[in-house]
């Protein structure tokens, strides 16, 4: 990648954003150029373990190749897994040497951000598997009183008091999607025959059925997670990543490198 592409990467993939009390839509990144290698890694779940070893396969497997490196995280990373906290907390940390890394935003992320909010209720995020992301931070799924009897549902305020601001800035903070000239990043999919420019941001973080299931030649490689699977999954210029490891699964990520694609887990 010539300097002034490089240039670019580390101005797109490193600006800051401040976080916002409202909950406006999600930046989309752009890159003028596709870096020479990226990793994508699927859903995280807060299966920390299996993150760290992951992230030192891919350095280990990197070492091999120059130029610009790229980890994409496509979002989950908290909830049903044991750690959400542990993972929000690595993943705020610098990339590995020689890396940029990018966080994308996953339903369960924005699902988590408008539950702080007060825009979803305690009962709805608990279906989601937020029991696990509670006890990540200290809480249990009800509160307490004074004598340590449960008392009533755990409140936004009451995981706001124990979270780190910097946790919470992250998750509303996290784009939405990574667009290169050849892939586009991305949680759960694209609406078929909608421009990726124009797709809407429910889409990006929720769609399964009407993505997974249409014959229409996507225009780039979308690369994803979302709807775990035993194993990878491609099809129709689609490629799936989440295997499933809050499940017992591995945890995926695709080597991405001259229109070549290869696969590490942990």
């Amino acid at each position: 990648m010539v300097p002034s592409i490089a240039k670019g990467v580390r101005r797109i993939l490193g600006r800051p954003r401040p976080p916002s009390e409202a909950a406006p839509a999600r930046d989309r990144l752009v890159l003028p150029a596709d870096p020479e290698l990226i990793y994508a890694v699927g859903d995280v779940h807060g299966c920390l373990p299996k993150l760290l070893r992951l992230e030192q396969k891919i350095v280990e497997d990197a070492a091999a190749f120059d130029g610009i490196k790229v980890i994409v995280m496509l979002g989950d990373y908290v909830d049903r897994g044991p750690d959400s906290a542990g993972v929000i907390e690595h993943l705020l940390r610098p990339a590995p040497d020689g890396f940029f890394r990018v966080c994308l935003c996953g339903n369960h992320e924005d699902v988590f951000v408008h539950f702080l909010q007060g825009m979803v209720p305690f009962e709805t995020w608990i279906e989601f598997g937020a029991e696990e992301t509670l006890l990540s931070y200290g809480l249990d799924r009800a509160a307490r009183d004074g004598r340590g009897r449960k008392s009533r549902a755990v409140s936004a305020q009451d995981v706001l008091s124990v979270m780190p601001s910097e946790h919470v800035s992250f998750l509303r903070k996290l784009p939405v999607a990574l667009s290169t000239p050849s892939c586009y990043f991305v949680h759960a999919g694209v609406r078929p025959g909608v421009e990726l420019e124009a797709q809407a941001e429910r889409d990006l973080l929720w769609i399964r059925k009407d993505f997974l299931e249409s014959d229409e030649r996507l225009p780039k490689l979308v690369i994803h997670g979302h709807t775990p699977s035993r194993q990878p999954t491609f099809a129709n210029r689609r490629l799936g990543i989440d295997t499933g490891a809050y499940m017992n699964g591995p945890l995926t990520a695709a080597r991405l490198w001259r229109r070549k694609i290869s696969f590490l887990e942990a």
